[in-house]
C-alpha cells in the first residue's frame, strides 16, 4: 500500500522532506534486497520523485565538486553490497577523489551481529572489499568505468577508519590502477582470491557491466543516486550522507 501523505509536498520544506525520508529509512537497510524494492516502490517513491524536482545541482558539471569526499551509503537497494556475509554498515564508504577515481569500499566481518558467533570469530581477520571506478562528465551525463575490485585481510579489532579507507584507496590508485592504465593492459578478467566461484561470478557481472549513475538529487548533505546496470536490469537507489 501505498505511503499516504498527510499533507501536499508544495506546503513542505525541502529539508522536511529529507528528515522524513532519513527518518523512513533508518535501520532498513539490512532488511531483505526484495523487501527493500517493496519499500522503495510503496514508500519512498513519492520523496525520491519530490525531491528530483527540487535538485539544486541538475547540471552533471555542476555536481562535480559537491560529490568530493566521503559519503557513507545508509540505505541502498544495490545487489552487491551484501553478496558477502557480514558487512559493517558503519565501515562502508563511497569515497571520490579528484582526480576522476571513485570507490566503493566495505568491511565485512561474518558473525559481528551476534553475541555468540563473534566470540567464535574474534580471532579471525576482517575481510576488506573495494570496488573502484573511474567517473567524469559526458554529454551532461555521468560516464562510469570500473577499473578494479580489491581485497585486504586485517585485524578486526581495528576498525576501517575513514582515513585508512582513503589511504588505501590512494595507494592502490598510484600503485596499480594507474600504472595499468599508463600501459593500456586494465585485466580483463578479475583476480579474487579465498571467493567461492558463485561469489566471483557475481563480481565479474558487476566488473564487466557498463552501468549509468544519475543523481536525482545532491547537495551538501544529501545524495539520491540511481544506478543501472543495464537497460533491461531494474534500477537500484541508494541513499547516502557525507562524513565529510
Amino acid at each position: 500500500m501505498v505511503n499516504i501523505i498527510t499533507k501536499p509536498f508544495n506546503s513542505w520544506s525541502t529539508q522536511d522532506i529529507k528528515n522524513e525520508l532519513l527518518n523512513m529509512v533508518k535501520g532498513r537497510d539490512t532488511e531483505p534486497l526484495s523487501a527493500k524494492v517493496n519499500f522503495y516502490k510503496n514508500e519512498l517513491l513519492p520523496y525520491f520523485e519530490e525531491l528530483s524536482q527540487r535538485n539544486p545541482f541538475p547540471i552533471v558539471e555542476d555536481q562535480l565538486p559537491i560529490v568530493l569526499g566521503v559519503w557513507v551509503p545508509i540505505w541502498s537497494t544495490i545487489p552487491f553490497h551484501d553478496n558477502l556475509p557480514g558487512r559493517i554498515r558503519e565501515q562502508s564508504y563511497q569515497i571520490f577523489h579528484d582526480d576522476g577515481y571513485y570507490a566503493n569500499i566495505a568491511r565485512y566481518a561474518p558473525g559481528h551481529e551476534s553475541s555468540f558467533w563473534k566470540k567464535v570469530s574474534s580471532r579471525l581477520p576482517a575481510y576488506d572489499f573495494m570496488v573502484m571506478q573511474k567517473y567524469e562528465v559526458r554529454n551532461n551525463q555521468w560516464w562510469i568505468q570500473n577499473v578494479g575490485i580489491f581485497q585486504a585481510f586485517r585485524n578486526r579489532e581495528i576498525p576501517l577508519s575513514v582515513d585508512e579507507a582513503d589511504n588505501w584507496f590512494t595507494d592502490v590508485v598510484n600503485t596499480k590502477v594507474k600504472p595499468a592504465l599508463q600501459k593500456g593492459n586494465l585485466p580483463e578478467a578479475l583476480k579474487l582470491e579465498n571467493l567461492d566461484r558463485n561469489t566471483v561470478k557475481k563480481y565479474e557481472k558487476t566488473y564487466l557491466a557498463h552501468f549509468s549513475l544519475e543523481h536525482l538529487y545532491v547537495d551538501c548533505d544529501l545524495r539520491l543516486v540511481k544506478t543501472q546496470r543495464e537497460a533491461s536490469q531494474r534500477p537500484s537507489y541508494t541513499i547516502a550522507v557525507p562524513i565529510r
